[in-house]
């Protein structure tokens, strides 16, 4: 492993424990209410529909049954569990050129005989180790969970949509950098992706309903990770290739903005 890159996994160990740590709090706590609506699954179905409209209930994914697999998606893959991964990986794309701009420590990084070709690469490779080595620590505790609650979720496809929470959380962060090394903004950085997260969420779960802005869904990374349901249909290769294409797209747009750039102090 690179040196750059490792002393950036040191880094940022405590940032991912700390994110990790509250994943696993987080499905231990939503997946302990799920045998309650195995229990009695039409209640709660009819309790969902009846509390949220329709368009409310396209946002948040509530489609169908929330009984077995319906319940994983919904609460891991649709909207919370993603909500927690995206902010997870866009905090850890800030933090590799933004952040210590804005501190004033990039400067001195960037003095030190390697290209910022370089320096980019291997801070993008410390975020795509981070962001899987917490994604295959809770891809293992959904596997227990959907074991030990009878959730009933497929193992593979669970495998799948884990799969695809990946690369969709890498792409956000991906982005995230990107624009943290074309501005050396941070605050700028989280904006930009948050406003492309709730754009291309919104498209991709209303875009199906309205034909106005149904070509759209073809923009929004969404589309490739929700719009198959994994969880559901088992692997979309070629839309999982999309997201990894995209991902590869942002980052090379990146290396040139951030060469041709002042670093401030």
């Amino acid at each position: 492993m690179p040196p750059l890159m490792r002393k950036t996994l040191r880094e940022q160990r405590r940032s991912v424990l700390s994110w990790g740590i509250g994943l696993f709090v987080f499905l231990l706590c939503y997946t302990a209410f799920y045998p309650a609506i195995r229990d009695d699954p039409v209640f709660y179905d009819q309790v969902a529909t009846a509390k949220y409209p329709g368009l409310l209930r396209d946002l948040m994914g509530l489609h169908g049954s929330l009984a077995g697999p319906g319940y994983l998606q919904v609460m891991l893959y649709q909207l919370l569990g993603f909500l927690l991964f995206g902010m997870f990986a866009a905090s850890l794309g800030a933090q590799a050129i933004a952040e210590p701009e804005h501190e004033g420590t990039l400067e001195l990084t960037v003095t030190l005989p390697i290209s910022r070709r370089r320096l980019l690469l291997e801070r993008f490779g410390a975020l795509a180790v981070s962001v899987l080595q917490v994604a295959v620590a809770t891809l293992v505790l959904v596997l227990v969970l959907n074991t030990t609650l009878g959730i009933g979720a497929d193992a593979g496809n669970v495998v799948a949509a884990h799969t695809g929470l990946f690369l969709v959380t890498l792409f956000f962060g991906t982005l995230t950098l990107a624009v943290g090394a074309a501005t050396g903004s941070r605050p700028v950085a989280l904006y930009v992706t948050t406003a492309f997260a709730i754009g291309g969420y919104a498209v991709e779960t209303l875009g199906a309903g309205v034909a106005s802005i149904a070509w759209l869904r073809w923009l929004s990374p969404f589309h490739y990770y929700l719009g198959p349901l994994p969880l559901f249909e088992g692997w979309p290769l070629g839309g999982y290739l999309v997201l990894l294409a995209a991902t590869a797209a942002v980052l090379l747009a990146a290396v040139p903005a951030f060469d041709r750039r002042d670093v401030g102090v």
